[in-house]
């Protein structure tokens, strides 16, 4: 096996194993599921090994956290679509002046594009205080820079986390917490991109456990569902109430045409309360098949999207590794699908949706 397409023997002990990552099948919908690749550890195999995995396991989308020229190198001509972050350091920059942006366009993108299929510039990831009031100008220069190179096609948005919104339950009552985030939503309606959110079920869960339902934030069948008070929609799983929060906010803010790409989502398999390796496969692989099945099963699919938005939807589950210098609590070192050392699953997990939980 250690031949096979020429990869190391632990890629292909990844598949032996069963764990198949794949991306959605053909005819089934246009869902997406990437992984995010973040790089905060010291145990990380080199770039070139990691599109390797995502290669070899036919993972075509990414989400990398900054402009990592070796990872960049490693996606030419892969076919692996990427979405790239500015640090929350150049957000002050982008902002600066229009000269800037199409500098920064000129350095991270240009030398890449189209060899490296880059489908978004994300400014910034969860910028908070006085900080985030800089994220529409530099968005909006940034969008300019790549139209005046002749890069129109890739979408510039910024990725927020839940805390942007307020009265998130029920999901119907959610606002935007912040007047920031009306000129995001808005300008991004003007460009027709959507806006990334990271949606942590594990997070809202690990701080109030006496009151969420385990089996309802882990995608488990017979969860007892939840009635939106404001509008009759049913929810069955904490994930699609949280995404249906950040949709009632965009309506609210007057975008209610922007879409939401779930820039994170995910669950740890260790370091916490309820944070064990069955319960971080029962939720990835929950949220893997409902994106890509949508409410049924593979063998009877649909409807998908969420109570307020049905429809595909596109989802990117954290993290390929887990990192072991992240700061906070023992939790954000442990969101990894497979170990940074040899390439096997931390557990089974299908992305196909094609085996049995």
């Amino acid at each position: 096996m250690s031949s096979i397409r020429g990869f190391a023997p632990e890629l292909a002990a990844a598949l032996l194993v069963g764990v198949l990552v794949a991306c959605v099948p053909a005819g089934v919908n246009s869902a997406v599921v990437g992984v995010c690749y973040g790089t905060k550890g010291s145990n990380l195999p080199p770039p070139q090994d990691v599109v390797k995995l995502y290669r070899f396991n036919t993972i075509y989308r990414m989400r990398i956290y900054s402009v990592d020229h070796a990872a960049l190198d490693a996606l030419r001509n892969t076919q692996v679509e990427v979405m790239v972050g500015t640090t929350n350091e150049d957000v002050a920059f982008l902002a600066g002046s229009a000269s800037n942006a199409a500098s920064w366009v000129q350095t991270n993108v240009k030398p890449y594009y189209p060899d490296v299929r880059i489908i978004y510039i994300v400014v910034g990831n969860e910028l908070t205080g006085g900080a985030a009031q800089s994220i529409v100008a530099a968005m909006r220069n940034l969008n300019n820079a790549l139209g005046s190179a002749g890069l129109g096609g890739i979408k510039v948005s910024t990725a927020v986390g839940m805390d942007v919104i307020t009265n998130s339950f029920p999901p119907s009552s959610a606002v935007f917490a912040q007047s920031y985030m009306t000129e995001v939503a808005q300008f991004l309606a003007t460009i027709k991109a959507p806006l990334l959110a990271n949606v942590q079920p594990y997070f809202a869960y690990q701080g109030n456990p006496g009151s969420i339902s385990l089996s309802y934030a882990l995608f488990r069948p017979g969860a007892p569902p939840v009635t939106d008070s404001g509008n009759g929609l049913v929810y069955t799983n904490l994930f699609d109430a949280m995404v249906d929060a950040m949709y009632a906010a965009l309506e609210k803010a007057g975008a209610a045409e922007v879409g939401v790409v779930v820039s994170e989502s995910g669950w740890p398999s260790a370091g916490g309360v309820g944070a064990t390796v069955e319960n971080a496969r029962a939720y990835n692989q929950g949220l893997i098949d409902h994106v890509a099945y949508g409410k049924g099963t593979f063998e009877k699919p649909g409807p998908f999207g969420t109570p307020k938005k049905p429809g595909p939807m596109e989802v990117y589950v954290f993290s390929i590794f887990s990192e072991n210098q992240k700061p906070g609590d023992e939790t954000q070192r442990n969101f990894g699908l497979f170990y940074p050392t040899n390439k096997v699953p931390v557990y089974g997990i299908n992305f196909a949706g094609t085996l049995p939980r």
